[in-house]
């Protein structure tokens, strides 16, 4: 992958796509889904309900699957969900953070960028939300002129990102990706592309020393 510093400085045709993350990178809704987890396991105890939100805040961009399993197995010491418990579970989430994540603010600089792109290059989303909720998301924010796909879950997202290259004639080291999650770096990283990680201010920075980091998405729209 390229590691370059001074990505935001790099002259916008230098990149032939843009993948961006969604929760915490387009919209502020990383405090909205922490919560949903703390009111989905609150019956389990005040213990077990922190515990899912202190491993939700390790792990973004992380598929909410993934952590339903884990929490079943991990913190409440249960047999494997079924797929019906699965199911419900998401159920219960998606009510909990659909309308929140569709009225929450964007990312300071992220509609500007989005502006400034969506006719020079293709941008796509990648991310650990449900896809078919993600698509609800993006077009009730008005979003979805801007992207040529949007991808989520079930799928990882390292896949996501391959996919995504092997669709379009990309060359990696000119694909730029944006996250705020250890896994989006290890997506980008793991795929040659580069990347750019979001720190929102007050925030522990997830990632290692190389990698270069903003508070918003405002340079990249000058």
């Amino acid at each position: 992958m390229n590691t370059n510093r001074n990505i935001t400085a790099r002259p916008a045709d230098y990149w032939q796509a843009i993948i961006f993350d969604f929760d915490g990178v387009i919209v502020e809704s990383g405090d909205i889904k922490a919560q949903a987890f703390a009111d989905l396991y609150r019956h389990h105890g005040d213990a077990i309900a922190q515990a899912a939100v202190d491993y939700h805040r390790a792990n973004g961009g992380m598929s909410r699957y993934l952590k339903f399993h884990y929490f079943q197995q991990n913190l409440l010491n249960n047999p494997p969900l079924t797929r019906e418990e699965e199911q419900e579970l998401d159920r219960q989430f998606s009510e909990l953070v659909m309308n929140a994540v569709i009225a929450c603010q964007p990312v300071a600089g992220a509609e500007a960028l989005l502006n400034k792109m969506a006719n020079q290059i293709p941008l796509f989303v990648a991310s650990g939300t449900p896809e078919n909720e993600l698509q609800v998301i993006v077009e009730r924010r008005g979003l979805s002129c801007y992207f040529t796909e949007v991808r989520g879950s079930p799928r990882l997202k390292e896949n996501l990102v391959a996919d995504i290259l092997s669709a379009y004639p990309l060359d990696p080291g000119r694909v730029l990706m944006i996250g705020d999650a250890l896994v989006d770096y290890e997506s980008a990283h793991q795929n040659g592309i580069v990347f750019l990680g979001r720190v929102r201010p007050g925030d522990i920075n997830p990632f290692p020393e190389p990698v270069e980091t903003v508070s918003d998405l405002c340079p990249l729209t000058t």
